[in-house]
C-alpha cells in the first residue's frame, strides 16, 4: 500500500473510492489531517493533505514529523510526495511535470530529524541519494504508460517560505545547480529515510521562478492557478498508474 502526500492544488484526492477518515496519534503531535484510506483505481492507498484539509498550514507549520510517523504506523511501503514548484532552469516552464533526482535545503527552524536527542542514540541516514531511485523509475515509468510527458531528474531547492523568493535569492539558487525551487521538499524527504520509507516526488511546474521567464517582474498568483489546476490534473493521472503499477 502506498502513500501520497497531496501539496497545494491536491488538499483531497476526488478520485478515491471506498475510502474512511481515520486520525492517528503521534509522539510528535497531530498530523496535518487525518489519514484518507481508500482505493485509487482499485488499488489500497493512503492519502494526507500536507496543508491540511483546509490547505491553512504554511510550509514552516507543517508537523513534517507527525506526518510521516502517521504513515509509517499505517504501514505503507513508500510514499509518492506531489510538490507544486517553481521552474528556475529553461527546461522546466510551467505546465511541466518532473521527478527530481537531487534536493538543496535552504530552510531553517524546522523540526529536522527524528533523532533530536533522548536515550536514543543518534544515527546519521545516507542521503546521497534523497529520492528512492526505484520509485522514481516508477513514476517515469507511469508517466510514459498513460501518455503524459515528463521530466527526468533536476535539483529541487527547498526554501523557507511562506513568502515567494527574491530574483536574487532564484540567481543564487541557480548559481548552485537547482533546477526547481518549493518550500516542503525538506524536511520531508530526509524524515522519510530516517523512517525507513522509501520516497520520490512528482514535482509540477506552475509558474517561472522569480525574475525568470513571464515573472521577471513580478508572479501573478492569478495567472498560475489555471496552470496548477490544469497540471494537478495530469500529476493525478500518473500518481494513479504509479500506484497501480505491478513493479515494485
Amino acid at each position: 500500500m502506498y502513500a501520497i502526500i497531496g501539496g497545494s492544488g491536491l488538499a483531497q484526492l476526488s478520485a478515491l473510492t471506498d475510502f474512511r477518515r481515520q486520525a492517528v496519534a503521534t509522539a510528535y503531535g497531530e498530523p496535518s489531517a487525518p489519514l484518507v484510506f481508500g482505493k485509487l483505481g482499485g488499488h489500497e492507498l493512503v492519502f494526507l493533505a500536507r496543508h491540511g484539509a483546509g490547505h491553512h498550514l504554511p510550509p514552516h507549520r507543517i508537523n513534517y514529523r507527525a506526518n510521516i510517523d502517521a504513515l509509517r504506523q499505517a504501514g505503507v511501503h513508500g510514499i509518492l510526495a506531489l510538490a507544486t514548484v517553481g521552474g528556475i532552469t529553461a527546461r522546466f516552464g510551467p505546465g511541466t511535470l518532473a521527478v527530481p533526482e537531487q534536493l538543496i535545503d535552504y530552510t531553517h527552524g524546522r523540526a529536522a530529524t527524528f533523532y533530536d536527542g533522548g536515550d536514543a542514540p543518534v544515527v546519521h541516514v545516507d542521503f546521497t541519494q534523497p529520492y528512492t531511485p526505484a520509485l522514481r523509475a516508477r513514476l517515469l515509468a507511469a508517466a510514459q504508460t498513460c501518455g503524459e510527458a515528463i521530466v527526468d531528474g533536476g535539483v529541487y531547492a527547498c526554501a523557507q517560505g511562506p513568502r515567494l523568493e527574491t530574483a536574487a535569492e532564484i540567481e543564487r539558487f541557480a548559481r548552485d545547480g537547482a533546477d526547481l525551487v518549493g518550500m516542503t521538499g525538506m524536511p520531508e524527504a530526509a524524515l522519510a529515510r530516517e523512517a525507513g520509507l522509501p520516497y520520490a516526488t512528482l514535482a509540477v511546474v506552475v509558474n517561472h521562478a522569480a525574475g525568470r521567464g513571464d515573472s521577471r517582474d513580478g508572479i501573478r498568483s492569478d495567472d498560475l492557478q489555471a496552470v496548477m489546476e490544469a497540471t494537478v490534473a495530469r500529476a493525478v493521472r500518473v500518481l494513479t498508474q504509479a500506484v497501480a503499477q505491478e513493479a515494485p
